[in-house]
């Protein structure tokens, strides 16, 4: 990811629509699982990036973040314990948690073998330990922001839970989010195709058209409290060890 780009998502993510709302899809897709136990769970947020994340799952338990950018840890830095380190080699003894997270990270360049960063993510997991990854979806929503943030894959459901059980994980929900933006988002990308362009979309827009664009993806996470949804720019997996 360009070095811009951490200040900015450090910047907006407590305000911008998108990780407002992803942020209450995450928690309500972890609810399920979470709220059943008779403990606190401790928690790896693999790839915490400026660490927005890190103060929502305080919620859910006790939450360490690791990230290899070292932009990201200066950000993330208060929020919970952090280490320097990859996905791809977690420097923590075999099953050290009960609840992995990785938003947004198994795409990215820097990640040479994603196979690799789930078998770890794996390793560190208890016995029945929950993970939720989140990654962006189809390979035609590829654009500028990709560029920016340095996309090396997208996903599709069939990609996502063949890796998962390939690494010793039972997927639970596999299912795709940003649904009702899908084709507004789709359109804005084709008809950039062939642009040199090169520019970020996290970017905040009025107030209004934020709580709007907000609102939308909170009734998407209404839908997937119960129910999954088959395309989207985003796409979730919660599955168990």
């Amino acid at each position: 990811m360009e070095p811009s780009e951490y200040e900015n998502i450090a910047r907006l993510e407590e305000h911008h629509w998108w990780y407002r709302g992803m942020a209450a899809i995450s928690l309500a897709l972890l609810n399920s699982r979470v709220a059943t136990r008779h403990s606190p769970p401790r928690i790896l947020d693999a790839g915490c990036g400026p660490g927005g994340m890190l103060t929502r799952l305080s919620a859910l338990g006790r939450p360490v973040g690791i990230d290899f950018h070292p932009l990201a840890l200066a950000h993330a830095a208060g929020r919970a314990p952090l280490a320097r380190a990859s996905v791809e080699h977690l420097p923590f003894a075999d099953a050290s948690f009960d609840l992995v997270t990785s938003f947004d990270v198994l795409y990215h360049r820097a990640v040479a073998d994603d196979e690799c960063a789930l078998r770890e993510f794996a390793r560190v997991l208890r016995s029945s330990g929950t993970i939720l990854i989140r990654v962006p979806a189809w390979e035609a929503l590829r654009g500028a922001h990709d560029v920016v943030v340095h996309t090396q894959r997208r996903y599709t459901a069939v990609d996502l839970d063949s890796k998962l059980r390939a690494a010793g994980f039972r997927v639970h929900r596999l299912t795709y989010a940003n649904t009702l933006l899908f084709p507004i988002i789709l359109l804005r990308r084709k008809l950039k195709t062939g642009s040199t362009e090169t520019s970020s979309d996290v970017e905040l827009p009025s107030p209004v058209v934020n709580r709007l664009l907000e609102l939308v993806l909170r009734l998407e996470k209404l839908w997937l409290s119960h129910f999954n949804l088959p395309v989207g720019v985003s796409l979730f997996a919660l599955a168990s060890k």
